[in-house]
């Protein structure tokens, strides 16, 4: 997918939980390390950072950026990007002269419909099609995670992107 912003992927999962639930299970560190096996750090007002920490109290981030746009519990855009200096993350198939200028944007927005969700994942100004395919893998099997999360208590018994070849920083 191509959008105004470059090159995009697009994952839509439906939730068997309300809007805040789903909104809390992404924004609140102790759901995350739950699902997604990191902790996800940040006040999540406009114009602070976020950080996707390691649970193990190093605060090792593996990727963090700047919250542009927080409307708990609808939607959530933040920046996608290096943490030790905010450039871009790049993935497979990038050069350096394809390097983008600017971090990529994650978009999350939260339907509710009665007692369940519909969450939408736009991830755009990627650099190349083989990162926006190993990100469309990726946010598949982390989404697919969090569903299991909301649903039943407990995450998947193997994190379904252990499965995953691809995406790797430089």
């Amino acid at each position: 997918m191509t959008t105004e912003a470059g090159l995009a992927c697009t994952t839509t999962v439906y939730l068997g939980a309300g809007a805040a639930a789903v909104w809390r299970a992404i924004t609140d560190p102790e759901s995350t390390e739950s699902w997604w096996i990191h902790h996800t750090v940040s006040t999540w007002e406009p114009g602070t950072p976020w950080a996707h920490e390691h649970t193990d109290g190093s605060h090792i981030a593996d990727v963090a950026g700047m919250v542009i746009e927080s409307e708990p519990p609808h939607r959530l855009v933040v920046t996608w990007s290096n943490p030790d200096d905010g450039t871009p993350v790049s993935g497979p198939g990038v050069t350096p002269a394809d390097r983008p200028v600017e971090p990529s944007r994650v978009s999350f927005t939260i339907e509710e419909y009665g007692e369940i969700a519909r969450l939408t994942v736009l991830h755009d100004r990627l650099a190349s099609t083989a990162e926006r395919d190993a990100l469309q893998a990726g946010w598949a099997a982390v989404l697919g995670n969090l569903k299991t999360y909301l649903e039943t208590g407990r995450p998947l018994p193997t994190p379904p992107w252990e499965m995953l070849i691809g995406f790797v920083r430089d």
